[in-house]
């Protein structure tokens, strides 16, 4: 063979790229967090909760105070919603209406909650969804083609960015909350734009679910006076728990009207399934028609619709519920951070606790923490944050009592001693479960 046949040969070889089996792949890349699941499975991951919901449900067999769960206003377990879920199912069950909205899932129960709803959060219309995450997929991959341009916030909800990876045109992004280079990655979406002869969609959120901080909504809608472009906003954490009436963080900051595309769900504050989108009559039926989400699938069973119903009433009746959350998270913060706690820049409900350490050191602060403290709460740490960081969320509701947060909080000052002194150190990841 000449050297010039067998550098053919040896370049062939080399570009030559051979099939494997996608079974062999995941077996080897169990994915960032499939890589702990074989310890953590049942404690730290797919942990099971039992009992009522509330503040207070049992873990392997002791009842612990619950800090995890989104259930705002205390709704999940509310008298006349129970009774409500329980008439709608016994008199509906839970298969009507059978098939999507367009076909044959259409009621005319699914349209007073939009008309409901539509008022609440003062839009024009609202259309109602299965599901909210998928919902908020559907609604960005629905509003944009090729030509158009997406900007949005680099902390954005797993949802939007599952929606932005939809998008066929170009996208860019912007540093958490910062306005300025918000304005410079509108600047080049503008140029961009204007060359394909398409628009601009800004997405970001109301309450940021893990940092508890608000979307810059004011400054960003303030740009609309130097740049066209129309905004989207995921407040699924400030529907129901920020504004005068529970209308929402726009409602909150007085610029709901900035808002062009309102969206929130039902698995927060409304302790159920589903969600909606508002925004104008023209935006809502353009969705109505051409969200795939809600046209290839199944309607919200009419059960959760009446039950929604009534939980829209009870957030516009009874404020005292929200009054009491805030009473609760308020004493919940202050108390955090006189005790010396780093809980971050959040003006919401959601309480972050910021605190140092490794992956090890932080499976053995909540193994201690849901064992000896009887506090159960989630998580995050590396690589959802910053590697040396520990964030420890709590999610204040209605439910929760003032001994609770003082409880947690002596509770939180001692494990945080424990942390400091080296105490989970070494490896704590608990197997065997």
């Amino acid at each position: 063979m000449t050297n010039r046949n067998l550098a053919i040969v040896l370049l062939f070889f080399k570009r030559k790229t051979f099939m494997r089996d996608i079974f062999e792949k995941i077996s080897t890349n169990k994915g960032p967090l499939g890589q702990y699941g074989e310890d953590a499975f049942g404690y730290y991951m797919f942990p099971k909760l039992e009992g009522e919901i509330g503040h207070r449900m049992i873990f392997r067999g002791k009842e612990r105070i619950i800090w995890s769960l989104n259930n705002y206003l205390a709704l999940a377990n509310h008298p006349e919603v129970r009774k409500v879920d329980a008439e709608a199912a016994a008199s509906w069950g839970l298969a009507y209406p059978m098939g999507a909205r367009m076909m044959s899932g259409q009621t005319i129960y699914h349209e007073q909650l939009e008309r409901e709803l539509a008022e609440f959060v003062q839009k024009e219309d609202v259309f109602v969804l299965n599901y909210g995450y998928q919902g908020m997929v559907s609604v960005i991959d629905s509003l944009v083609d090729r030509k158009d341009v997406i900007v949005y916030d680099s902390e954005a909800h797993a949802c939007i960015i599952d929606g932005v990876r939809l998008h066929l045109g170009k996208r860019f992004v912007f540093p958490h909350n910062n306005t300025e280079n918000l304005e410079k990655q509108l600047q080049r979406a503008t140029h961009l734009a204007e060359e394909n002869g398409g628009g601009v969609l800004v997405i970001t959120e109301g309450v940021y679910g893990m940092s508890g901080d608000l979307g810059k909504l004011r400054e960003i809608i303030d740009l609309k006076k130097k740049f066209q472009f129309r905004l989207l906003v995921d407040d699924a954490h400030g529907f129901g728990t920020m504004g005068e009436t529970g209308a929402g963080t726009g409602q909150h900051l007085g610029v709901q009207d900035g808002i062009d595309v309102y969206f929130a769900t039902f698995a927060k504050a409304m302790a159920g399934i589903g969600g909606f989108v508002a925004s104008s009559k023209l935006v809502t039926d353009y969705l109505r028609f051409n969200m795939r989400s809600q046209t290839y699938a199944k309607s919200l069973p009419l059960a959760m619709v009446i039950g929604a119903l009534k939980r829209l009433e009870i957030i516009r009746t009874h404020p005292h519920l929200r009054e009491k959350l805030w009473l609760i998270a308020n004493t919940l913060q202050k108390g955090l951070r006189n005790a010396g706690f780093n809980i971050g820049n959040t003006q919401s409900p959601v309480t972050p606790v910021i605190l140092s350490g490794s992956v090890a050191e932080a499976t053995g602060l909540i193994y201690d923490m849901r064992e000896s403290f009887d506090i159960f709460c989630s998580i995050v740490t590396y690589p959802v944050i910053p590697r040396g960081q520990i964030l420890v969320r709590l999610i204040p509701t209605a439910d929760h009592t003032l001994e609770d947060v003082s409880y947690t909080i002596e509770a939180f000052s001692k494990l945080k001693d424990k942390l400091e002194r080296g105490d989970y150190g070494h490896d704590n990841t608990v197997k065997g479960f």
